[in-house]
C-alpha cells in the first residue's frame, strides 16, 4: 500500500473522528442548555449543530478529494475541499443569524435561568473536548494538507473560545444576578461566528478562483535556490495555484542555449521535482524550457561557457520579483 493511500485513509479516519466527537459535544451542550435555560448556552449548542453537519460534509470532501485525476478532472478533485470550507463558512454565518435572533429575543423579553451551575459545568466539559478536537483537526489538516480538515479545526477551535467566553459571561450572571448578561454574551458569540464564517467563505472563494498563493511561491522559490545546479541560470513567469492539498506550479526555466533538447528537458523536470520535495509540498511543477540567448551572462554561474559575452558580476540567487516577472522579450 502506497504512502499516499495510507495518508488518505488517515484523513478519512480523522474526519470520521470529528463527526463522532462533534455529536458527543452536541449532546452535552444541549443537556447544558436544557438544565440551565440559558440563551448563551443555547447559542453554543446551535453552533455545535453546525459543527456536526460541517464534519459530515468535510468527510465527503476528503473522500472525494482523494480520487485520482481522470479525463474529466485532469487536475484532480482537490478543489472540493475548498467547496467544503466555503460550505462550512456559510453554515457558520447562518448559525450566527439564528443566535443573534435568539439573543435579541432574550434582551427584549428577558430570560428565565434555571440550574445555571450544572449547565455551566457540563458546557465547560464539552468545551474542553472541543478544544482538544479542534487542535487535533488543525494540526492533522496542516500535516496532511487537507483544507477541509483545517477549516473544520479552525471552526471548532473558535467554538472552544466561544465556550470560554460564554462561561465567563455566565459566571458574571451567577455572581451578580444580572440576567441580561446572558443574551448579551449570546449576541457577542453570534457576531464572532459571523466574522469566522465570512473569513472562511472569503478564503475558500479566493482559492476556487485560483488566487495566487504567495506562501507556496516563497517556499518553492527558497527550495529552488537550495537544489539548483549551475546550469539552472534563471526562472521567470512563475505562477501557482492550490487544488485541495495539491499545489500546481508553472515556471519558465532558463538553461544554456547550447544544451540539447533532451538534456535541457530532463534537467528542468528533475529540478522541479527536487524543488517540491525540498519544500515538502505535494503537487507538480510544469516547466517551460527557455534558452539563455546570452542575456544572463552577468549573473550566469555556468563555468567554462564558450559563448559567454560578459563575466559574472551579479548575485545569481533567485528572487521573488524576478521569478514572477515576465522574461526578456
Amino acid at each position: 500500500m502506497s504512502a499516499e493511500h495510507l495518508e488518505q485513509r488517515f484523513r478519512i479516519r480523522v474526519a470520521s473522528l470529528s463527526i463522532v466527537a462533534g455529536t458527543c459535544v452536541l449532546g452535552l451542550k444541549y443537556l447544558a442548555f436544557a438544565l440551565s435555560g440559558s440563551v448563551a448556552l443555547k447559542s453554543d449548542a446551535i453552533e455545535s449543530v453546525v459543527n456536526v453537519v460541517a464534519a459530515v460534509f468535510a468527510l465527503g470532501a476528503v473522500i472525494f478529494a482523494g480520487k485520482p485525476a481522470d479525463k474529466e478532472h485532469p487536475y484532480g478533485h482537490g478543489k472540493i475541499e475548498h467547496f467544503s470550507a466555503a460550505f462550512e463558512g456559510g453554515l457558520i454565518s447562518l448559525a450566527a443569524v439564528f443566535i443573534l435572533l435568539e439573543a435579541g429575543r432574550g434582551l427584549i423579553y428577558g430570560v428565565e435561568l434555571k440550574d445555571l451551575g450544572k449547565g455551566l459545568a457540563i458546557n465547560l466539559l464539552a468545551g474542553f473536548i472541543n478544544g482538544l478536537l479542534g487542535w487535533f483537526l488543525l494540526t492533522q489538516g496542516r500535516k496532511t494538507r487537507s483544507k477541509a480538515l483545517e477549516a473544520d479545526g479552525h471552526h471548532i477551535l473558535s467554538d472552544f473560545w466561544t465556550t470560554v467566553g460564554i462561561a465567563a459571561g455566565l459566571l458574571a450572571v451567577k455572581l451578580t444576578g444580572i440576567k441580561w448578561f446572558d443574551p448579551l454574551m449570546a449576541a457577542i458569540v453570534g457576531l464572532l461566528l459571523a466574522r469566522t464564517g465570512f473569513r472562511l467563505v472569503k478564503e475558500s472563494s479566493q482559492a476556487l478562483l485560483d488566487m495566487e498563493d504567495p506562501e507556496a511561491l516563497n517556499k518553492v522559490l527558497a527550495s529552488m535556490n537550495t537544489v539548483r545546479t549551475p546550469d539552472i541560470i534563471a526562472v521567470h513567469e512563475m505562477r501557482s495555484f492550490r487544488s485541495g492539498r495539491y499545489t500546481h506550479v508553472d515556471v519558465h526555466i532558463v538553461v544554456p542555449e547550447f544544451y540539447p533538447v533532451r538534456r535541457a528537458h530532463d534537467l528542468c523536470e528533475d529540478f522541479g521535482k527536487k524543488a517540491l520535495e525540498a519544500a515538502d509540498i505535494e503537487g507538480e511543477v510544469h516547466t517551460h524550457v527557455d534558452p539563455c540567448g546570452r542575456l544572463y551572462c552577468d549573473r550566469c554561474p555556468v563555468e567554462g561557457c564558450a559563448i559567454r559575452l560578459a563575466p559574472k558580476t551579479a548575485d545569481a540567487a533567485f528572487t521573488l520579483e524576478d521569478a514572477t516577472a515576465a522574461g526578456p522579450a
